[in-house]
């Protein structure tokens, strides 16, 4: 028990009205905060605003609405777009596969450098994406440290193959998802998979039971964001699988290859990314997240908010 409970039971006992007005219901006070909120902070709230959607503003008013339809009908759009989509969600699969495992052994576990390890995870989010691309090369090239046996013993290479786009974009996008992932398992509560283990579960049940569903909206968040990333990425893929109409040309690829000709195309190519970004993202916290919510409350879990709240004291 903590020492504001401690104090709001002492008050309770001795004036409960009292106790009422100072230690009102936990949604009350909320909506009271949000209603409080400091004028100083809507200022450079407004300008980040600003900041953030002027460019997109900019974007929707240069846009050729007129030529709009007759570019997204033409082959090499359809072609970047659908390699884009495809390429990308492989990506964020390959993630959520051996991303979500490691960034629990990140959090929970202890062993020797794993500080250390969790700095070279998240590199790539901080690394330039060509810089990425050209590690990829001297790794898994032709003549890389791996890639060079891959083509020996297999005949098999990557770089300037559609599996290359994927292998770059997991490079760059899963960082994101790990970070996520062991964020929320960090602050998560340890008690029900300690109640868990307390009743005879087996560890992987414990995980895909427990764990998984105390998680499961943060780990919808990270896709989400190691998706976009994946659809985003730009200098590794270009660096790593080059830019080859229908093979490895994504969208941003031909964004960057239309400017250099028709500022116009790239103008509207950038547009369809632009919403095909936004609708996955709207898509996602509309039914994702709220879908594992439902789940978590259907599996007699509680949302880390709520533990960490109170509310289920």
């Amino acid at each position: 028990m903590t020492s504001s409970d401690i104090s709001a039971s002492a008050v309770s006992a001795d004036r409960p009205g009292l106790a009422r007005g100072l230690f009102p219901r936990g949604r009350s006070v909320r909506r009271e905060t949000r209603r409080r909120v400091p004028w100083a902070l809507w200022v450079p709230a407004s300008i980040a605003v600003l900041f953030l959607l002027l460019p997109l503003v900019g974007l929707l008013a240069r846009t050729p609405w007129s030529g709009l339809g007759q570019l997204i009908t033409q082959a090499d759009v359809r072609q970047a777009l659908l390699l884009s989509l495809r390429t990308a969600t492989i990506a964020t699969g390959l993630s959520l596969v051996f991303g979500i495992p490691l960034a629990w052994l990140l959090a929970r576990t202890r062993f020797p450098g794993r500080s250390l390890l969790r700095a070279l995870v998240t590199l790539p989010m901080v690394l330039p994406p060509v810089v990425g691309g050209v590690a990829l090369l001297l790794a898994l090239g032709r003549r890389g440290l791996l890639g060079e046996w891959l083509s020996h013993w297999f005949g098999f290479t990557l770089p300037f193959t559609t599996t290359g786009v994927v292998v770059a974009q997991t490079f760059v996008a899963m960082p994101f998802l790990i970070v996520s992932v062991e964020g929320a398992l960090n602050s998560s509560d340890r008690r029900y998979e300690d109640a868990s283990a307390t009743l005879g579960a087996s560890p992987w049940t414990t995980f895909h039971r427990i764990t998984v569903p105390l998680i499961a909206p943060s780990v919808a968040a990270g896709a989400a964001l190691c998706w976009a990333r994946a659809l985003g990425e730009f200098g590794a893929t270009i660096t790593f699988a080059g830019n080859f109409p229908g093979t490895t040309q994504t969208m941003p690829l031909a964004v960057y290859l239309a400017l250099e000709n028709d500022p116009d195309a790239a103008i509207a190519l950038s547009l369809i990314l632009l919403t095909v970004c936004v609708a996955v993202l709207i898509a996602l916290r509309a039914r994702w997240v709220p879908g594992a919510r439902r789940a978590l409350r259907g599996r007699g879990g509680v949302e880390p908010a709520a533990a960490a709240s109170g509310e289920i004291l």
